[in-house]
């Protein structure tokens, strides 16, 4: 099912003309000394929030009981060969500490360094440009082939240039803007985070758009997958292992974060801080990594003044008809929510293989990208102006510099810096729900659930996810009516500038409702949607229409049905 669409084919000339220039390759030549600087900025840290021997030796054992847990319950083959045995060795200096009458603060800062070079060389990228240029290559080269042999069928079509990943995802949005301030300063990307693909889309989109090479914070997880590991290593990736939670590795974390920025390193990472398991647009953010960017705003004008460079935060949204790990996802999070109500299916998004057959099926199916770029913002969260000046809503200036100053100098203020963190994470929030574009799988979805939600209004959710077969279908016409009415106080919405939906949601709507079944959760077994052979509306898979239906979760729009 195909309905009209946007193309975008404009190359973009790339913004810095080559390597030497880019910030990241700076950070890679001088990697161990970017290491170093690393930890020494992590120990200031932790010492600052310890204060004193006790506090940190007591933070020290928390780390190791806690590092020791993982590795006994939950380890993966991406860590270190030497993993227990590091941590062993931890354990006996802090055994020698604690027996000992004189503690030796010298010897518990020792333990503390120790331990945070290690995450500070555990977290850093290693991106080489020559590996970058390959798989930058490769993808391109092995996508728009998958895509001619897809969509053309004709013999020769694989070696065809007919299409081009121009094709299958659309750019759209704040893009010559984005262009802008990546020439005037340090761009900060924040995008919606639902599938493990996204750290390859937005690679892709950054290159098309013509952008230096960022470096991102990627789940450690992703490299126990070699194809993804491969990418992830060539693209600048640093990891983020989400099963550490301790001060130490959290601290180091952020440390690294900072200073990347503060050497203009154009960043990315994903303020949701995992995949959405409930398909919903993230509306709570976490604070860490995010909080790095007005730090090291802070720490810019601390040493430069006037001069400083402004770093830019972006938020971008991700839209896709389906995802391919929406079973697994769902499942964990109903099992969170529902504890013993609910049983967990195994769905995983775990090998090479299985991320190569959904490239091969997603590049067969019809079904297409978008990707959304919202106004770009100082770190507190204001709207800038071409020039890059800070406005607020009258359009007038502001200096950013003066919300860092007391009595008329640049001040650390924590308390301070995190309520702007806050604000910051409010206004992301805010254009995520405007940016992210409503697809016709997301109307059919959120329109089939509600109407079942409404049918069994004394029903509560897990009950409504266990309804028999007999109870789950609706009737054609009584949908189309459902579908039509939502669509039209979705449009409204769009023209008050509070929504975005794609191209294709302007068509009539038995035109929209055919295109929306058709590609919502297209991937899976059972379908979230489908018709009957009567012509009525039914599900094969009540949780992962509710999965697709939550995308649309948030704006009210339930009252219309």
């Amino acid at each position: 099912m195909k309905l009209g669409r946007y193309r975008n084919k404009r190359k973009y000339e790339p913004i810095l003309p080559g390597p030497r220039e880019w910030p990241v390759v700076q950070i890679s030549r001088n990697r161990k000394q970017f290491v170093q600087d690393v930890s020494d900025a992590a120990f200031e840290r932790i010492k600052s929030i310890t204060r004193n021997k006790t506090a940190l030796i007591e933070e020290l054992e928390t780390t190791l009981f806690k590092e020791k847990a993982r590795i006994r319950e939950n380890s993966w083959k991406v860590d270190p060969d030497d993993d227990n045995a590091f941590w062993s060795g931890v354990k006996s200096k802090l055994l020698d500490i604690s027996q000992s009458k004189n503690k030796n603060s010298e010897e518990v800062d020792l333990i503390l360094k120790e331990i945070i070079h290690r995450y500070a060389s555990e977290i850093a990228g290693n991106f080489n440009t020559s590996h970058y240029r390959f798989a930058r290559a490769i993808a391109t080269f092995g996508f728009n082939r998958l895509l001619n042999a897809a969509r053309i069928k004709k013999f020769g079509s694989f070696w065809s240039d007919r299409l081009t990943m121009n094709d299958k995802i659309q750019i759209n949005g704040e893009v010559e803007k984005l262009r802008e301030m990546a020439k005037k300063g340090t761009i900060v990307i924040v995008p919606t985070h639902s599938s493990n693909l996204d750290s390859i889309l937005i690679g892709w989109v950054i290159y098309t758009l013509g952008l230096p090479p960022v470096i991102y914070g990627a789940g450690l997880n992703l490299f126990n997958i070699s194809i993804i590991s491969y990418f992830m290593n060539s693209l600048g990736a640093y990891k983020v292992d989400r099963r550490k939670k301790n001060i130490i590795y959290l601290e180091t974390l952020k440390a690294y974060s900072t200073l990347a920025l503060k050497k203009g390193a154009q960043s990315l990472f994903f303020p949701g801080g995992t995949r959405a398991r409930s398909g919903k647009i993230e509306r709570e953010l976490k604070l860490g990594l995010l909080g790095t960017a007005i730090e090291a705003q802070r720490i810019n004008f601390q040493e430069k003044g006037d001069k400083a460079e402004k770093i830019f935060v972006v938020p971008v949204s991700l839209n896709y008809h389906f995802v391919l790990e929406a079973p697994s996802l769902i499942h964990q999070y109903l099992e969170k929510q529902g504890q013993e109500r609910y049983y967990v299916e195994n769905d995983e998004f775990s090998s090479s293989y299985k991320i190569i057959t959904f490239l091969f099926k997603f590049f067969t199916k019809g079904s297409n990208i978008s990707v959304s770029i919202g106004q770009p913002m100082d770190v507190l969260g204001n709207n800038v102006d071409n020039e890059g000046n800070s406005i607020d809503k009258y359009n007038r200036k502001l200096q950013v510099q003066d919300y860092f100053t007391f009595q008329e100098n640049i001040t650390v203020d924590k308390q301070r810096e995190e309520e702007y963190t806050r604000m910051l994470a409010g206004k992301i929030v805010t254009q995520y729900c405007k940016i992210a574009r409503v697809f016709s799988s997301h109307l059919v979805a959120f329109a089939a659930f509600e109407m079942l939600r409404k049918r069994n209004k004394k029903l509560d959710l897990f009950s409504l996810l266990r309804l028999p077969d007999e109870d789950i279908i609706i009737s054609y016409n009584e949908f189309r009516k459902v579908c039509k009415d939502l669509k039209d106080k979705i449009l409204e919405r769009v023209e008050e500038d509070k929504m975005s939906v794609a191209e294709h949601m302007h068509e009539p709507i038995d035109n929209i409702i055919e295109h929306g079944l058709y590609n919502v959760g297209m991937y899976h077994s059972k379908r979230p949607l489908i018709k009957t052979k009567s012509g009525d509306i039914t599900t094969m898979d009540m949780n992962l229409l509710y999965f697709y239906r939550n995308r649309l979760d948030g704006y009210g729009l339930e009252k219309y049905v």
